[in-house]
Protein backbone atom coordinates (compact mmCIF):
# COMPACT_ATOMS: atom_id res chain seq x y z
CA UNK A 1 0.00 0.00 0.00
CA UNK A 2 1.17 3.62 -0.89
CA UNK A 3 -0.39 6.81 0.90
CA UNK A 4 -0.16 10.04 -1.51
CA UNK A 5 -0.61 13.19 -0.45
CA UNK A 6 -2.58 15.97 -2.52
CA UNK A 7 -2.55 20.29 -1.50
CA UNK A 8 -4.57 20.16 -4.82
CA UNK A 9 -8.52 20.99 -4.40
CA UNK A 10 -9.57 19.75 -7.67
CA UNK A 11 -8.73 16.71 -6.38
CA UNK A 12 -12.23 16.35 -4.19
CA UNK A 13 -13.74 15.60 -8.03
CA UNK A 14 -10.42 14.04 -9.68
CA UNK A 15 -9.98 11.53 -7.21
CA UNK A 16 -13.70 11.51 -5.94
CA UNK A 17 -13.62 8.59 -3.09
CA UNK A 18 -17.56 8.48 -3.12
CA UNK A 19 -17.66 4.98 -2.84
CA UNK A 20 -14.96 4.65 -0.25
CA UNK A 21 -17.43 6.04 1.56
CA UNK A 22 -20.41 3.80 0.64
CA UNK A 23 -18.07 1.14 1.63
CA UNK A 24 -16.48 1.82 5.19
CA UNK A 25 -19.74 1.15 7.71
CA UNK A 26 -18.47 3.92 10.01
CA UNK A 27 -18.42 6.29 7.60
CA UNK A 28 -21.44 9.59 7.78
CA UNK A 29 -22.56 12.05 5.69
CA UNK A 30 -20.03 14.57 6.36
CA UNK A 31 -17.16 12.24 5.01
CA UNK A 32 -18.29 12.52 1.52
CA UNK A 33 -16.04 14.21 -0.71
CA UNK A 34 -18.66 16.63 -1.60
CA UNK A 35 -19.90 18.13 1.25
CA UNK A 36 -15.87 18.47 2.37
CA UNK A 37 -15.46 20.37 -1.09
CA UNK A 38 -18.15 22.98 -0.02
CA UNK A 39 -16.77 22.92 3.23
CA UNK A 40 -13.37 24.05 1.67
CA UNK A 41 -14.77 26.02 -0.75
CA UNK A 42 -16.59 28.29 2.02
CA UNK A 43 -14.15 28.27 5.08
CA UNK A 44 -10.87 27.32 3.72
CA UNK A 45 -9.32 31.00 2.98
CA UNK A 46 -6.67 30.76 5.26
CA UNK A 47 -5.39 26.97 6.12
CA UNK A 48 -3.58 24.55 3.59
CA UNK A 49 -5.77 21.39 2.22
CA UNK A 50 -3.59 18.20 2.56
CA UNK A 51 -6.04 15.08 0.60
CA UNK A 52 -4.43 11.80 1.51
CA UNK A 53 -4.71 8.48 -0.69
CA UNK A 54 -3.93 4.88 -0.49
CA UNK A 55 -3.69 2.80 -3.23
CA UNK A 56 -3.40 -0.90 -3.18
CA UNK A 57 -3.13 -3.05 -6.38
CA UNK A 58 -4.14 0.18 -8.88
CA UNK A 59 -6.70 1.05 -7.08
CA UNK A 60 -7.85 3.61 -4.38
CA UNK A 61 -9.00 2.05 -1.15
CA UNK A 62 -8.43 4.84 1.38
CA UNK A 63 -9.26 8.98 1.42
CA UNK A 64 -8.31 11.29 4.09
CA UNK A 65 -9.27 14.87 3.75
CA UNK A 66 -7.12 17.20 6.49
CA UNK A 67 -6.34 21.08 7.11
CA UNK A 68 -3.33 22.59 8.08
CA UNK A 69 -2.98 25.46 10.59
CA UNK A 70 0.85 26.31 11.16
CA UNK A 71 2.25 23.23 12.22
CA UNK A 72 -0.94 21.64 13.86
CA UNK A 73 -3.09 19.14 11.91
CA UNK A 74 -6.62 18.86 11.24
CA UNK A 75 -9.25 16.68 10.24
CA UNK A 76 -10.77 18.47 7.35
CA UNK A 77 -14.26 20.07 7.78
CA UNK A 78 -14.48 22.34 11.24
CA UNK A 79 -16.27 21.61 14.11
CA UNK A 80 -18.78 24.28 13.96
CA UNK A 81 -20.25 22.50 11.46
CA UNK A 82 -19.07 19.54 11.21
CA UNK A 83 -19.94 16.62 13.62
CA UNK A 84 -17.68 13.67 12.15
CA UNK A 85 -14.72 13.68 11.00
CA UNK A 86 -11.96 11.40 9.96
CA UNK A 87 -10.66 8.61 7.11
CA UNK A 88 -12.78 6.17 5.28
CA UNK A 89 -11.24 3.26 3.63
CA UNK A 90 -12.38 -0.46 1.77
CA UNK A 91 -12.93 -3.25 4.73
CA UNK A 92 -10.34 -5.22 5.26
CA UNK A 93 -7.85 -2.15 4.02
CA UNK A 94 -8.06 0.21 6.98
CA UNK A 95 -5.28 -1.17 9.88
CA UNK A 96 -2.44 -1.11 6.76
CA UNK A 97 -3.69 2.30 5.75
CA UNK A 98 -4.09 3.72 9.29
CA UNK A 99 -0.37 2.32 9.20
CA UNK A 100 0.55 4.42 6.12
CA UNK A 101 -1.06 7.70 6.89
CA UNK A 102 0.13 7.86 10.12
CA UNK A 103 3.70 7.55 8.32
CA UNK A 104 3.40 9.19 5.61
CA UNK A 105 1.81 12.77 8.06
CA UNK A 106 4.78 11.99 10.32
CA UNK A 107 6.47 12.50 7.23
CA UNK A 108 5.31 16.35 6.57
CA UNK A 109 8.01 19.38 7.37
CA UNK A 110 6.67 21.67 10.35
CA UNK A 111 4.66 18.56 11.47
CA UNK A 112 4.16 19.50 15.65
CA UNK A 113 1.01 18.19 16.38
CA UNK A 114 -2.53 16.50 14.98
CA UNK A 115 -5.34 17.36 16.68
CA UNK A 116 -7.52 15.01 15.49
CA UNK A 117 -11.52 15.34 16.47
CA UNK A 118 -14.65 14.12 15.48
CA UNK A 119 -14.24 10.96 16.53
CA UNK A 120 -17.28 8.96 17.95
CA UNK A 121 -16.02 6.59 20.67
CA UNK A 122 -17.39 4.08 19.09
CA UNK A 123 -15.81 4.52 15.48
CA UNK A 124 -13.04 1.62 14.53
CA UNK A 125 -11.06 4.83 13.46
CA UNK A 126 -10.67 6.00 16.43
CA UNK A 127 -8.12 2.52 17.75
CA UNK A 128 -6.84 2.64 14.68
CA UNK A 129 -5.23 5.69 14.31
CA UNK A 130 -4.11 6.06 18.32
CA UNK A 131 -1.96 2.44 17.66
CA UNK A 132 -0.74 3.02 14.35
CA UNK A 133 0.45 6.70 15.83
CA UNK A 134 1.99 4.76 19.01
CA UNK A 135 4.03 2.47 16.44
CA UNK A 136 5.58 4.86 15.08
CA UNK A 137 6.98 6.61 18.37
CA UNK A 138 4.52 9.01 18.25
CA UNK A 139 2.97 10.71 20.89
CA UNK A 140 -1.14 10.17 21.75
CA UNK A 141 -3.78 11.44 24.16
CA UNK A 142 -7.14 10.65 23.54
CA UNK A 143 -9.70 13.39 25.19
CA UNK A 144 -13.45 14.07 25.05
CA UNK A 145 -14.40 16.10 22.08
CA UNK A 146 -17.95 16.13 22.74
CA UNK A 147 -21.36 14.21 23.03
CA UNK A 148 -23.26 13.25 20.31
CA UNK A 149 -26.76 11.41 21.45
CA UNK A 150 -28.16 8.93 18.58
CA UNK A 151 -31.00 7.10 18.04
CA UNK A 152 -31.52 3.22 17.02
CA UNK A 153 -35.15 3.11 15.01
CA UNK A 154 -37.21 0.61 15.00
CA UNK A 155 -38.52 -0.80 11.51
CA UNK A 156 -42.08 1.89 12.25
CA UNK A 157 -43.05 4.60 14.82
CA UNK A 158 -45.63 2.74 16.64
CA UNK A 159 -42.58 0.29 17.85
CA UNK A 160 -40.62 3.47 18.17
CA UNK A 161 -43.09 4.64 20.82
CA UNK A 162 -43.55 1.47 22.80
CA UNK A 163 -39.96 1.34 23.69
CA UNK A 164 -39.92 4.43 24.79
CA UNK A 165 -40.75 4.51 28.60
CA UNK A 166 -43.93 5.70 29.36
CA UNK A 167 -43.24 9.14 30.51
CA UNK A 168 -40.99 9.91 27.38
CA UNK A 169 -43.78 8.07 24.98
CA UNK A 170 -46.73 10.03 27.14
CA UNK A 171 -44.33 13.57 26.98
CA UNK A 172 -44.26 13.49 23.00
CA UNK A 173 -48.14 12.36 22.36
CA UNK A 174 -48.78 15.25 25.23
CA UNK A 175 -47.14 17.88 23.06
CA UNK A 176 -48.57 17.09 19.61
CA UNK A 177 -52.40 17.15 21.23
CA UNK A 178 -51.84 20.19 22.87
CA UNK A 179 -50.27 22.12 19.91
CA UNK A 180 -53.04 20.31 18.07
CA UNK A 181 -56.00 22.13 20.39
CA UNK A 182 -54.34 25.28 20.42
CA UNK A 183 -53.52 25.85 16.83
CA UNK A 184 -55.89 23.77 15.06
CA UNK A 185 -53.78 20.12 13.63
CA UNK A 186 -50.16 20.87 12.24
CA UNK A 187 -48.29 19.10 9.01
CA UNK A 188 -44.75 18.69 8.23
CA UNK A 189 -43.63 20.26 4.99
CA UNK A 190 -40.21 19.73 3.17
CA UNK A 191 -38.60 22.38 0.78
CA UNK A 192 -38.66 21.78 -2.52
CA UNK A 193 -36.13 23.02 -5.57
CA UNK A 194 -38.62 25.79 -6.43
CA UNK A 195 -38.98 26.92 -3.21
CA UNK A 196 -35.32 26.10 -1.95
CA UNK A 197 -34.44 29.81 -1.98
CA UNK A 198 -37.28 31.36 0.14
CA UNK A 199 -37.70 28.63 2.77
CA UNK A 200 -34.08 29.10 3.30
CA UNK A 201 -34.73 32.85 4.22
CA UNK A 202 -37.54 31.85 6.93
CA UNK A 203 -35.19 29.38 8.13
CA UNK A 204 -32.25 31.82 8.32
CA UNK A 205 -35.26 34.48 10.19
CA UNK A 206 -36.55 32.01 12.26
CA UNK A 207 -32.99 31.07 13.44
CA UNK A 208 -31.93 34.32 13.98
CA UNK A 209 -34.56 35.36 16.21
CA UNK A 210 -33.04 32.78 18.82
CA UNK A 211 -31.93 33.54 21.73
CA UNK A 212 -27.77 33.21 22.80
CA UNK A 213 -25.17 32.31 20.76
CA UNK A 214 -27.54 30.49 18.41
CA UNK A 215 -28.97 33.53 16.94
CA UNK A 216 -25.41 35.16 16.30
CA UNK A 217 -24.53 31.40 14.51
CA UNK A 218 -26.30 31.86 11.01
CA UNK A 219 -23.27 34.82 9.78
CA UNK A 220 -23.56 35.65 5.77
CA UNK A 221 -21.12 33.29 5.25
CA UNK A 222 -22.70 30.43 6.98
CA UNK A 223 -26.13 31.18 5.27
CA UNK A 224 -24.53 30.72 1.91
CA UNK A 225 -22.86 27.45 3.28
CA UNK A 226 -26.52 26.04 4.16
CA UNK A 227 -27.80 27.35 1.14
CA UNK A 228 -24.91 25.92 -1.05
CA UNK A 229 -26.00 22.33 0.92
CA UNK A 230 -29.85 22.53 -0.28
CA UNK A 231 -28.66 23.31 -3.83
CA UNK A 232 -26.28 19.99 -3.59
CA UNK A 233 -27.85 17.78 -1.96
CA UNK A 234 -31.93 18.92 -2.07
CA UNK A 235 -32.30 16.83 -5.67
CA UNK A 236 -31.75 13.36 -4.54
CA UNK A 237 -33.38 13.51 -1.38
CA UNK A 238 -30.39 13.82 1.08
CA UNK A 239 -30.80 17.45 2.18
CA UNK A 240 -33.99 17.85 3.87
CA UNK A 241 -35.64 21.15 5.21
CA UNK A 242 -38.56 20.66 7.02
CA UNK A 243 -41.20 23.05 8.51
CA UNK A 244 -43.71 21.96 11.25
CA UNK A 245 -46.77 24.24 10.17
CA UNK A 246 -50.11 24.90 12.32
CA UNK A 247 -52.65 27.22 11.97
CA UNK A 248 -51.14 28.78 8.55
CA UNK A 249 -47.94 29.48 10.45
CA UNK A 250 -44.41 27.86 10.44
CA UNK A 251 -44.04 27.48 14.03
CA UNK A 252 -40.53 25.45 13.60
CA UNK A 253 -37.58 24.32 10.69
CA UNK A 254 -34.82 21.57 11.21
CA UNK A 255 -32.00 20.89 8.43
CA UNK A 256 -31.40 16.95 8.67
CA UNK A 257 -29.35 15.15 6.02
CA UNK A 258 -31.01 11.48 5.09
CA UNK A 259 -27.95 9.53 4.13
CA UNK A 260 -27.20 6.12 3.81
CA UNK A 261 -29.99 4.63 6.33
CA UNK A 262 -29.94 7.46 8.92
CA UNK A 263 -30.98 10.78 9.64
CA UNK A 264 -28.83 13.50 10.85
CA UNK A 265 -30.64 16.14 12.07
CA UNK A 266 -28.68 19.30 11.80
CA UNK A 267 -30.04 22.15 12.77
CA UNK A 268 -33.32 23.84 14.28
CA UNK A 269 -35.06 26.99 15.24
CA UNK A 270 -38.84 27.77 16.07
CA UNK A 271 -40.60 30.62 16.34
CA UNK A 272 -40.40 32.53 19.68
CA UNK A 273 -43.88 33.39 19.41
CA UNK A 274 -44.97 29.83 20.09
CA UNK A 275 -42.55 28.65 22.25
CA UNK A 276 -45.27 27.31 25.01
CA UNK A 277 -46.27 24.87 22.66
CA UNK A 278 -42.71 23.46 22.34
CA UNK A 279 -43.19 23.19 18.30
CA UNK A 280 -39.67 22.41 18.25
CA UNK A 281 -40.59 18.91 20.33
CA UNK A 282 -42.97 18.22 17.80
CA UNK A 283 -41.02 18.72 14.77
CA UNK A 284 -38.48 16.26 15.95
CA UNK A 285 -41.62 13.54 16.56
CA UNK A 286 -42.41 14.47 13.15
CA UNK A 287 -38.82 14.12 11.27
CA UNK A 288 -38.14 10.68 13.72
CA UNK A 289 -42.03 9.28 12.07
CA UNK A 290 -40.96 10.33 8.59
CA UNK A 291 -37.12 8.73 9.25
CA UNK A 292 -39.05 5.60 10.23
CA UNK A 293 -41.26 5.55 7.40
CA UNK A 294 -38.20 5.47 4.71
CA UNK A 295 -36.53 2.84 6.67
CA UNK A 296 -33.79 5.04 8.38
CA UNK A 297 -32.10 2.77 11.32
CA UNK A 298 -30.36 5.15 12.66
CA UNK A 299 -31.61 9.31 14.11
CA UNK A 300 -28.50 11.20 14.68
CA UNK A 301 -28.82 14.14 17.02
CA UNK A 302 -25.43 15.34 16.32
CA UNK A 303 -23.41 17.47 18.56
CA UNK A 304 -24.65 18.83 21.45
CA UNK A 305 -25.29 17.36 24.94
CA UNK A 306 -28.78 18.79 25.16
CA UNK A 307 -31.70 17.56 27.38
CA UNK A 308 -34.35 17.37 24.46
CA UNK A 309 -32.69 15.01 22.59
CA UNK A 310 -32.49 12.06 25.43
CA UNK A 311 -35.92 12.95 25.47
CA UNK A 312 -36.31 11.17 22.64
CA UNK A 313 -34.81 8.00 24.11
CA UNK A 314 -31.67 8.88 22.44
CA UNK A 315 -28.56 7.09 24.09
CA UNK A 316 -25.06 9.26 25.11
CA UNK A 317 -22.22 8.86 22.83
CA UNK A 318 -19.08 10.29 23.15
CA UNK A 319 -17.47 11.93 20.38
CA UNK A 320 -13.32 11.66 20.80
CA UNK A 321 -10.30 13.50 19.70
CA UNK A 322 -7.14 12.12 19.40
CA UNK A 323 -3.61 14.67 19.61
CA UNK A 324 -0.58 13.07 18.49
CA UNK A 325 2.60 14.67 18.77
CA UNK A 326 6.57 13.72 17.94
CA UNK A 327 7.98 12.18 21.31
Amino acid sequence: MRVTLSTDPRDFVARDWSDLVGADPSATFFHAPRYLKLYWEEFGQDVELLLAFAQEDGQTVGAAAFDRVGQTLRFLGGTEVTDYMGPVALQGTEDRFAKELLGALAGLDRFTEADLRGLPEDSPWLARLADAAAARGLAVAEEDDSVAPLLALPPTYEEYLAVLPAKLRHEIRRKARRLDAQAGGHMLTFATAASLVDDLGAFVAMHRSSEGPKGKFMKPGMEIFFRRLGESFLGEGVFRLAFLEAGGRRMAGAIAFFFDGAVYLYNSAFDREFRDLAPGMVLVAELIEEACREGCERFDMLKGDLGYKYRFGAARRRVRRLVITPR
